[in-house]
Parts: structure tokens; sequence; C-alpha cells
């Protein structure tokens, strides 16, 4: 794992591309093979997926959910909802319009460069990822994965991990089912969920607080293409709804 490191601070507009290639550039540059992972927020930010939270008026809905919080945050969070899946307020545990079940639908105030603001999610992430990849191949002729990521909870796991939300040049899942393990037996049930991995790897490089948005994940053997949907679970198979 190589963190990108010297990134300056996005904003909307910037291009990403451009400034993860100068960071490469630092550590020798990209190679065939290369997983960039990007965090979200660097993504969201220069698609312009922020709110300023001066700019919000808060629903009654939002006012009672909020608690003892913000319900102009609160509320920036029920319009990215698809719908609620738990509350403890504040707490909320949403599903988004992509299909992801997590905390606060992605709204985070964390690394959001100026204070007062709020940081949502890429609108696409699979898009994203597909368009910086492009944009990269374009720029130096070698072909890499890209994996934007986002720290998530879990529902039986204490703490967080990064998971990947957008994915472009590599298959997320290596499925083993009908393959045998050393003693024989017909694996059944046997899916790794690779992109998740990569991005929870690139993550212990890149950190929460140390301003690294980007990191290289170098010496895989990877094939396939696929998206972030791909990981996403179905609803007749979750049990924890």
């Amino acid at each position: 794992m190589i963190p990108l490191r010297g990134m300056p601070e996005l904003r909307e507009g910037d291009s990403l591309a451009v400034e993860l290639l100068r960071a490469a550039e630092r550590v020798g540059g990209f190679e065939g093979g290369d997983v960039l992972v990007v965090a979200q927020k660097a993504v969201s930010k220069v698609e312009g997926e922020v709110v300023r939270l001066a700019d919000v008026e808060p629903s009654d809905r939002a006012r009672e959910l909020a608690g003892g919080g913000d319900p102009r945050r609160m509320e920036v969070i029920l319009r990215e909802t698809k719908s609620i899946v738990r509350t403890r307020p504040p707490l909320v545990i949403s599903e988004t319009a992509h299909g992801f079940v997590c905390a606060s639908a992605g709204v985070d105030s964390s690394n959001a460069g100026r204070p007062e603001t709020l940081v949502l999610l890429p609108r696409d992430p699979d898009a994203s990822a597909s368009r910086l990849r492009e944009a990269l191949r374009d720029a130096t002729g070698v072909d890499m994965a890209v994996i934007v990521s986002d720290s998530f909870g879990r529902a039986w796991r204490q703490g967080t991990t990064d998971v990947a939300l957008g994915i472009s040049g590599l298959a997320p899942i290596l499925d083993l089912n009908g393959q045998r393990d050393s003693v024989g037996y017909e694996l059944h049930a046997t899916q790794i969920a690779v992109a998740d991995e990569i991005a929870g790897a690139a993550e212990l490089v890149m950190g929460k607080v140390d301003g690294i948005p980007a990191a290289i994940v170098r010496g895989l053997t990877l094939s396939g293409e696929g998206s972030g949907v791909d990981l996403l679970m179905p609803p007749d198979r979750d049990l924890f709804r």
C-alpha cells in the first residue's frame, strides 16, 4: 500500500485526476495492474456534493430525529435517505438512493475542508470511478483499477472499515462456489468481497486525520470487471431488515 501524500484541499471543479497524477509522480508513478483507492470525500468535493449548513432549513421531522444534534444536519440526512432502517436519535441508519445501508446516509462533516459544511456521497460512485480511471489511463497510458471508498460500520461488528462504493477495472467479488478445499469439501456459499478488502487495506495508510485521500495498492493479481452495486445485499437475503 503506497499512500499518495501532499494533495491540496480539493474544491468543486478541481481536477482530481491531475492532483492524483502529481501525487503519484512523487512515489514513482502508476504501474499496470495497480489499484487506486480514492476516498469518497475527495470525489464528492470535486463533484460539488457539498452542503453548507447555513443554507439548510430543517423540517419538523428533522427536528424530531435530531435529538440533541443539529436539525439542519438531520435535514440533509433525510434528503439523502431513500428509507430509514433504524433510528435512535440522533443516530439514523438509512438506505440511500444508491442502495447503501449506512449511518446518516453517508452524510459527514469530517474532512469537509470548511466549518459548518457537510459532504454527501457521490451521485454515482461507479461512474465516478470509471471517469477517473479513463482520465488517468488517457494521461499515462497505464491501465489500472479504481475504487472509490468510504468508511462503513457493520451490523455485527464494532468499529468501521473502508468499503468499496464505486469500482472500475476489477471484479469486486471472488466467487469460490463449486471449488474444493484441501480435504475435498466443495464450497457452496463462499464469496470473497475482494474490493472491500482492498479498500480496507488502503485505509491503513490513508487514515482519517492525516490528509491522505488516496493510495495505490500494488502487487495483486486481479481480473474482470464489475461495479459497487454488485456488493449490495439483495433484499431477499438481508437478515438484518
